[in-house]
């Protein structure tokens, strides 16, 4: 696991991005060299270096790139490298990506290379969709073959026959096959001087210690220490691992900690500004999709093109929500809040289309300009919903600190929710969001949105 900006990450998929980016730059380069090498000098290149310095500006700039191209794509799930359409599937989704963008980049580098190179641009989606496909199953071989497994020794203490969390340490492989593999679990009664001495643990080839709080002593930290051990507590590794929260283990005060309750002045301007800049763009994007919606919405079932609806947003204020009216008119008899099912009766033929789509969510803007949304955030639930949720949940008021969002960790983490339990996951997800805030965490969730919206993952 690596730490980027306060995420963590896995370190075998920073591993691929880095090795993605730099084969993609490495034979995008040599490609278009040989390319210009053929024909006739352009004069008076903009770049410094001539020719090669375009070359290689251009394979740059495709190359920063492909770290979100793929993410869109779906192409940085290990899940989808063991399904052969799936992969297929991404694989062209991404090429297609990486054509949008590589005619505007070549425009930057002057009115000359379009013509000279933009011949030859299925040369370098084959290079590109060859590099894909190889690094991929490269990193599928290796995962099958334990060549990118940690080994983890795991510390027990006597309170975790009682509590109900501690399968924290029990799975701590869960979720994340061929990552990490338990090379010994110690408990109490175990020789633990001999087990944790410093020679013993680099002979085992140890990458890290987990041990739960009671058994966070010092001399524990002291034998990590020198023998270049890393040493985490369950909660924290599991935390790290799983990209949610142990909700049941947070400390009653730990809100005041988090990086969202600690948010600086120009981060929040900045925040505010990327807000409404990115919203201002998406209605001008998407302006004749509304326009159609609208239209086909009043034709299908009578009643408001918009549905308006009180939420909680942030530190418990209310405000009124702009949705697409995706259900038929009156659909909560008696205004009674009601979870939304699979195959929901009351949505529309339109609504379902719109909201396998999520261009339901769209008229949210608005909501972001007033102030009342932030694109990232939890999202805003009903009156009804937060105390009944508050009630049942630890914690769940804790993710009041942020403007709730459009999008967030929890909706693209976790399928959409209909019940308390799933509410308690996804509020799981959601106070990772809040402990862990950045602008760059925002960034990954909005790519990840992209590819749910794609991929119509986890809509009803």
């Amino acid at each position: 696991m690596t730490t980027l900006f306060g995420h963590s990450i896995r370190s075998e998929l920073l591993l691929l991005y880095v090795a993605e980016a730099l084969a993609c730059f490495a034979a995008i380069y040599l490609l278009m060299a040989w390319q210009l090498a053929q024909g006739t000098p352009i004069p008076g290149s903009p770049l410094p270096g001539g020719e090669a310095g375009g070359a290689a500006v251009f394979a740059a700039i495709l190359a920063l790139c492909v770290g979100i191209i793929s993410g869109v794509s779906g192409l940085y799930q290990p899940e989808a490298w063991a399904r052969g359409k799936r992969l297929l599937l991404g694989t062209f989704v991404a090429s297609m990506l990486l054509l949008l963008l590589a005619w505007p980049a070549l425009r930057l580098l002057g009115p000359s290379y379009p013509a000279r190179l933009g011949s030859h641009l299925a040369e370098i989606l084959l290079v590109f969709t060859v590099i894909v496909m190889t690094t991929r199953l490269g990193f599928s071989a290796a995962v099958r073959h334990g060549l990118l497994k940690r080994r983890l020794l795991v510390l027990r203490g006597a309170e975790d026959a009682a509590d109900a969390t501690a399968g924290t340490t029990a799975n701590l492989a869960e979720g994340r096959p061929g990552s990490f593999e338990v090379v010994r679990t110690l408990r109490p009664g175990d020789d633990l001087a001999a087990a944790l001495a410093p020679e013993r643990l680099r002979a085992q080839r140890v990458w890290a210690v987990i041990a739960t709080e009671a058994t966070l002593t010092p001399l524990l930290r002291q034998r990590c220490a020198a023998a270049g051990v890393r040493l985490f507590s369950d909660t924290e590794f599991a935390e790290r691992q799983r990209s949610r929260v142990v909700v049941e283990r947070l400390p009653e005060a730990w809100i005041k900690a988090t990086r969202a309750a600690r948010e600086g002045n120009l981060e929040a301007m900045l925040r505010r500004t990327l807000d409404l800049a990115l919203g201002l763009f998406l209605v001008l994007l998407t302006l004749p999709v509304l326009l159609l919606t609208a239209l086909a919405i009043k034709l299908d079932s009578p009643g408001p093109i918009f549905y308006r609806q009180e939420r909680v947003g942030r530190d418990g204020r209310g405000f009124m929500l702009f949705k697409f009216r995706s259900m038929v008119v009156d659909a909560e008899v008696g205004g009674t809040p009601c979870w939304a099912v699979r195959q929901d009766p009351r949505v529309t033929r339109v609504g379902r289309f719109i909201r396998l789509t999520r261009i339901d969510e769209i008229p949210q803007v608005l909501n972001v300009v007033r102030g009342d949304m932030a694109f990232v955030g939890p999202r805003p639930e009903r009156p009804g919903f937060v105390e009944q949720l508050g009630q049942a949940i630890p914690h769940y008021h804790d993710r009041a600190v942020v403007r709730p969002g459009i999008t967030g960790w929890a909706q693209v983490n976790y399928p959409y929710g209909a019940s308390v339990e799933d509410a308690r996951m996804k509020l799981a997800y959601d106070l990772y969001y809040v402990h862990r805030r950045s602008l760059f965490l925002d960034l990954l969730i909005l790519v990840a949105t992209v590819r749910v919206v794609l991929f119509q993952e986890g809509s009803r």
